[in-house]
């Protein structure tokens, strides 16, 4: 399943000009307010008719204004989840369930009711009504309306932005499985590089109604003239060994052993984890008597000095690539030269449970 989408449209003192191509998984809308996304995501919809445009799931063609195809919003076969669930008050779960099931034309390929409800664990809900269900919940239930419409694309519009960050750690997870167990391509909106890290497939960047970058999450979130440097961020692709009797997880990475606080998942799975820039600090000599547990060793591969105090320092680990964010004053005293080893030193309790995801992850070019 593949995702192709090309957008012109012009407002009075905004243009929007996007092209990309995206494989099956979740492919993330990334960039601050004002960047296009919205346009986008109403052009998609079938909301906004662009001056020009084609927008392909798949085989499905929802528009082609060359060939003059606009499919009406009802006929997009779009699974679209909002910020908030907008459930059915009136309605159990179950029956809310149901109504996207009806929804769906009678000779689509449809999801089983039962795997579904099972893969979002909201079977003890299945007789409750919204008003009776937390937000997560609700969340939880409206994917699976989603799903059972029989869609051809879903369409998440920042669905965790009402959510308070445990009810975001509670519906994080099944993102995660509705991208590796459900086959319809995922657009995901979000100015979360979190969010990005832990879910995306493809993040395509957007900054002033245009794609400023496109690629893995790993590429995207290290590239400061797409995300910025308060926004740089690595993500590393590592394999848990052991669960230890101090609370602590132990990963094996290409770089070395990381540290993180305990995790569920299972020895011997892949996970990915997000390290900001900012967390980490370098030095030239392997460090030692420190309090910080997770020290990678790598190769300097790119320094870049910004216009005022900081620098973007990126460390290749492998076929990996880990960001530094230190002052420009620091890469001179330290004599900092591409081509050369050095450590990253960084906190095990900076890496919070948010930066933490399962499934696959693509790597990043060299």
């Amino acid at each position: 399943m593949t995702l192709q989408v090309v957008v012109q449209h012009s407002f009075k003192g905004f243009k929007l000009d996007v092209a990309f191509s995206a494989p099956a998984g979740v492919t993330v809308l990334f960039g601050a307010s004002g960047s296009g996304k919205t346009t986008l995501v109403n052009a998609v919809a079938g909301l906004l008719r662009p001056d020009l445009g084609r927008i392909v799931a798949d085989d499905w063609v929802l528009l082609d204004t060359q060939a003059r195809q606009n499919l009406a919003p009802h006929k997009r076969r779009i699974g679209y989840i909002f910020q908030e669930g907008r459930l059915f008050p009136h309605l159990s779960v179950r029956q809310n369930l149901a109504y996207g099931r009806w929804f769906a034309p009678r000779d689509a390929r449809h999801e089983d009711m039962a795997r579904v409800v099972e893969m979002l664990g909201i079977g003890p809900l299945l007789d409750r009504r919204p008003g009776a269900l937390s937000g997560g919940e609700k969340q939880r239930v409206a994917i699976g309306r989603a799903l059972l419409a029989a869609p051809k694309l879903i369409l998440a519009d920042e669905p965790l932005a009402a959510l308070d960050e445990a009810r975001k750690a509670e519906i994080l997870p099944y993102f995660e499985r509705l991208r590796d167990e459900v086959s319809v391509p995922i657009l995901y909106v979000s100015h979360s590089s979190a969010e990005v890290a832990r879910l995306a497939t493809t993040v395509v960047a957007l900054k002033a109604g245009r794609v400023a970058a496109c690629g893995t999450p790993a590429q995207v979130l290290g590239d400061v003239a797409a995300v910025g440097v308060r926004g740089a961020a690595s993500v590393l692709r590592a394999r848990v060994v052991a669960h230890h009797d101090d609370g602590l997880t132990e990963l094996a990475t290409n770089a070395g052993t990381l540290w993180l606080p305990r995790i569920s998942d299972t020895c011997g799975a892949t996970i990915r984890v997000r390290i900001a820039a900012q967390e980490v600090i370098l030095s030239r000599d392997a460090p030692q008597g420190l309090s910080a547990l997770n020290i990678l060793r790598g190769t300097i591969a790119d320094i870049r000095l910004g216009d005022g105090p900081g620098a973007l320092v990126t460390l290749a680990l492998g076929d990996e690539r880990l960001s530094a964010r230190v002052t420009r004053r620091s890469v001179q005293a330290m004599g900092l030269v591409i081509g050369e080893m050095c450590h990253a030193i960084i906190k095990t309790v900076a890496l919070a449970p948010e930066d933490i995801g399962t499934g696959y992850v693509q790597q990043a070019a060299p």
